[in-house]
């Protein structure tokens, strides 16, 4: 009986680790040049990397519909900040900052803070994959915000 309880304690101590809510620095070091495809609460879907620059690479299909396109975003457009991993691109009125909820080691979600409810799944992809360009529709996203 104090075995299993024992071995239930260090699983419960362990669990967290493996899964849970990032802090900010965990999340980068989870993400940061891994492809990751994801799918979000509103439906749009894609493949993409981000690096530890901040910059970001990859496909983007929009609400699930239409054709995917290629989207690229320069460096320290992701960033760590005191607040949360944070998104700094030219043209938004405010920098939207996210939870990151690890749900194992090849699985998180992103979720804009303070609003749990728009969400996107991300899923590892093999890394020796890159992120393909489809479809010959090229776009380049605006530079990130100082």
């Amino acid at each position: 009986m104090m075995r299993q309880i024992l071995v239930l304690a260090a699983l419960a101590f362990a669990l967290p680790a493996e899964a849970g809510e990032m802090r900010p620095e965990e999340a980068k070091a989870f993400v940061a040049g891994k492809v990751f495809a994801y799918s979000c609460f509103e439906g749009t879907t894609g493949v993409g990397r981000i690096n530890a620059d901040g910059s970001v690479m990859g496909n983007i299909r929009v609400r699930g519909t239409g054709p995917s396109h290629y989207v690229t975003l320069p460096p320290n457009t992701i960033r760590v900040a005191s607040s949360g991993v944070c998104a700094s691109v030219q043209g938004l009125p405010f920098q939207p900052c996210f939870d990151v909820v690890k749900i194992d080691n090849n699985r998180f979600r992103g979720s804009l803070s303070g609003f749990g409810f728009a969400y996107c799944d991300f899923v590892k992809r093999d890394s020796r994959q890159h992120v393909a360009q489809s479809g010959g529709d090229h776009t380049s996203a605006p530079a990130a915000r100082d």
